[in-house]
């Protein structure tokens, strides 16, 4: 099996355009058309379904790619450890929302000064509306937040979701059975800074269930929304994997009611062009990072964008 066609794979995957990997790969869109049409052959199925919108993995697809991405891998690090003239320095400004830094991020700048110590990493955390800005204005290099970014000079993938679920304090006031999410919404709730994504998700949520005036109460750290909802201040729209040590511990619970807002999407958009292939390094190890991150807390908490939601 040809390991570029492999790689070809990955990437048309990750990106769900043929025309961005074969940018990518400096190619031809009828190359990269080739190479995943041979791979499907050796492979004896179909890969991608092809609409209107762009590409999308078939299951068996989904399956190939879960070995795809360990064989890539694998590949990339025997080509480095045969490479040793091969350094990498210089410095990558890299940012990143508070839900990003209470998951996964640390990992992903050990690994970083581990396999590229000439590597300076500066990190910066922000909301996701000013990380944006800020990679658009030349500020930062990488960034992990919630939107696609469409921009010429900009890349992007989604990593992962994180589901989101109404958490409460053990033993609280809050700590009920819930009728309706109109009954749920009459309490306080607790979640992300104003205008975000999950805070647009909840309004629209409460909305079409017929809340026309929930109880929503921002607020821009983790850190505070774990403090607030543990004190019983309201109930907390958030994901588990924020607050897994508090759910192991049984201070916090998971109100049992059907209606969930949307998942919570992490996205990594980095800027490219000539001598910035490092930040295609540091996504490429942040993407492996997230999946074992996704395997080793659970579907639960945490998939990978590519995976079941």
């Amino acid at each position: 099996m040809n390991l570029r066609f492999l790689e070809t794979f990955v990437w048309v995957a990750r990106l769900r355009s043929f025309r961005l990997t074969a940018e990518k790969l400096f190619s031809t869109q009828a190359s990269i058309s080739s190479r995943i049409a041979v791979l499907e052959e050796d492979l004896g199925v179909r890969l991608f379904l092809r609409d209107s919108r762009g590409v999308t993995l078939t299951p068996e697809g989904q399956r190939v790619l879960d070995y795809a991405e360990k064989m890539v891998h694998t590949m990339h690090q025997m080509r480095q450890s045969l490479d040793r003239s091969r350094i990498i320095g210089g410095r990558v400004r890299i940012g990143a929302m508070d839900s990003v830094i209470h998951t996964w991020l640390s990992t992903v700048v050990k690994r970083a000064m581990a396999t590229y110590p000439e590597l300076e990493i500066e990190l910066t955390a922000d909301a996701a509306m000013n990380l944006c800005d800020q990679l658009q204005k030349g500020y930062l290099d990488v960034i992990f937040q919630t939107d696609l970014m469409r921009l010429e000079t900009v890349r992007n993938i989604e990593l992962a979701r994180y589901p989101i679920r109404w958490i409460v304090a053990t033993g609280s006031a809050f700590n009920r059975p819930y009728a309706s999410l109109e009954e749920l919404g009459a309490e306080r709730v607790i979640t992300f800074v104003k205008n975000s994504r999950p805070h647009q998700d909840i309004l629209s949520l409460f909305h079409l269930n017929g809340v026309a005036s929930p109880r929503i109460n921002c607020v821009n750290s983790v850190a505070a929304m774990t403090r607030l909802i543990g004190d019983g201040f309201g109930i907390g729209a958030v994901p588990p994997a924020l607050v897994r040590k508090e759910l192991a511990e049984g201070t916090l619970s998971v109100v049992e009611i059907d209606n969930h807002p949307p998942p919570l999407e992490i996205v990594a958009s980095w800027r490219i062009g000539a001598g910035l292939e490092v930040h295609e390094s540091v996504v490429e190890l942040a993407t492996q990072v997230v999946a074992d991150f996704c395997a080793d807390v659970g579907e639960e908490m945490a998939t990978p964008a590519h995976g079941p939601s």
